[in-house]
């Protein structure tokens, strides 16, 4: 079957997803979780054949991290579709009601975006993460997984369809590909596809920009900051550098600029780098830097780079105004830090920093669907559209508006028989 059938199948479920209520989708999401459990012998034989054969590919370390997915990883996905299973619905919500005239009332209201084309990294619990969202919100979804995961996706794919469609589901709504011709196919077929989220470096997110005319939400890197400012804590700002870059390298929000401010420095930079040493994190520092611990010479590149690894670059800043302006200028727009006891400056950089997550004394590592109580994410958007920041089951909604009447013609209004009153009503969609 081919790309063309295979998203026109898709479509054609979608648009019967959409109808379907939230007690249907919700018994669906209970069964995947099941499924998940009963069969997980078998997903970790699979992860074991796709692990074995990268490390003979020689992956390096920070995505064969990703690409585990061991019992605990099972675990973590079923207790996030029980989360998701918890939260409302995001279909079907009331936006906005107005009396246009008597016996003619607009409603806004959410509904599914339709189908959904996403591009993901080596991270199998991804694709459940992604699945069970698109479900829960009504979406069609096609799916594409790194190469590295290949078995383990298809045990997944196959454990969700099957489940999905016991519980009652359309037939269809998921489908994964397998091959970078079909990804190539699947740009052009803006006649069955909504909306394409990439997940992966910046040249490839740009890659699909360029070759697509259907709408691409996601973000290219992630090059997150922390600021530690001259007003500070100093355990505190330990704990929080520590943990945004140690906790988990190899993931999108991991810290990898640290600024510092000139007055901080001295006291901060010696006691930050004990507890990186003792993380065998490697440090490149600026000429100030260095003058203080010793450390490899930063370049421009580091201060472009996404490590995903034991990495970390330091650069010693005058004062607030000039890590705003470094953070605009070599940032991702994806989530940045201020580590101080000031709430003025904490403000003054929650409110320039042009990022989709800006947080003050703590970790960046906070910047996830899950932790956000959106019920996982489908992934993080750096765009400026209807969505921003980690994307859970509100930026797969979009809307439509409803008009009911009773009789009513535009001539009526043309020819000043009637007029509008536009009055603000206080209840949801009545069908």
């Amino acid at each position: 079957m081919g790309i063309n059938e295979f998203a026109g199948q898709v479509k054609e479920a979608s648009i019967k997803l959409a109808a379907m209520d939230k007690d249907q989708k919700n018994r669906a999401l209970a069964q995947i979780a099941r499924a998940l459990v009963d069969r997980q012998d078998e997903i970790i034989r699979a992860n074991r054949d796709d692990l074995t054969r990268s490390e003979s590919e020689n992956l390096a370390e920070p995505l064969l991290k990703r690409l585990k997915f061991d019992e605990a990883k099972i675990t973590d996905v079923v207790d996030g579709i029980n989360s998701l299973i918890d939260l409302e619905d995001p279909v079907g919500k009331t936006l906005l009601a107005t009396e246009l005239d008597d016996g003619l009332e607009l409603y806004k209201t959410t509904c599914p975006i339709g189908v959904i084309g996403v591009i993901f990294e080596s991270r199998p619990d991804a694709l459940v993460q992604i699945s069970t969202l698109c479900l829960k919100s009504g979406n069609g979804v096609l799916l594409k997984g790194g190469s590295e995961a290949k078995e383990t996706n298809r045990v997944l794919a196959d454990v969700i369809i099957r489940a999905t469609e016991e519980a009652g589901i359309p037939a269809g709504w998921l489908k994964l590909m397998e091959t970078r011709a079909e990804v190539s196919e699947m740009l052009k077929l803006d006649e069955f596809i909504d909306l394409i989220i990439p997940r992966g470096s910046n040249e490839f997110v740009r890659y699909i920009m360029d070759n697509s005319r259907i709408p691409v939400m996601g973000h290219a890197d992630g090059i997150c900051h922390c600021y530690v400012d001259e007003e500070f804590d100093l355990d505190m700002a330990v704990k929080i550098v520590v943990d945004a870059k140690t906790q988990y390298v190899a993931v999108c929000n991991a810290a990898e600029t640290l600024l510092v401010h000139e007055s901080a420095a001295p006291r901060f930079l010696p006691v930050l780098k004990e507890a990186l040493d003792r993380k065998q994190v490697e440090i490149a520092g600026c000429p100030r830097t260095r003058e203080i611990i010793q450390v490899a010479a930063a370049t421009e590149k580091d201060w472009q780079t996404e490590y995903l690894d034991y990495k970390l670059s330091i650069k010693v800043v005058e004062n607030v105004d000039e890590a705003i302006n470094h953070i605009n200028k070599y940032g991702s727009g994806h989530t940045d830090s201020i580590i101080t006891s000031s709430r003025d400056k904490a403000a003054r950089f929650m409110a320039l920093v042009d990022s989709g997550n800006v947080f003050w004394n703590c970790s960046t590592r906070f910047s996830d669907g899950f932790r956000y109580g959106l019920g996982a994410e489908v992934g993080i958007s750096t765009s400026k559209i209807h969505a921003r920041g980690p994307v859970g089951l509100e930026g797969l909604v979009i809307y439509k508006y409803k008009l009911i009447g009773s009789g009513q013609t535009v001539a009526e209004y043309a020819s000043r028989e009637k007029t509008f009153k536009h009055r603000k009503l206080d209840k949801p969609f009545p069908l």
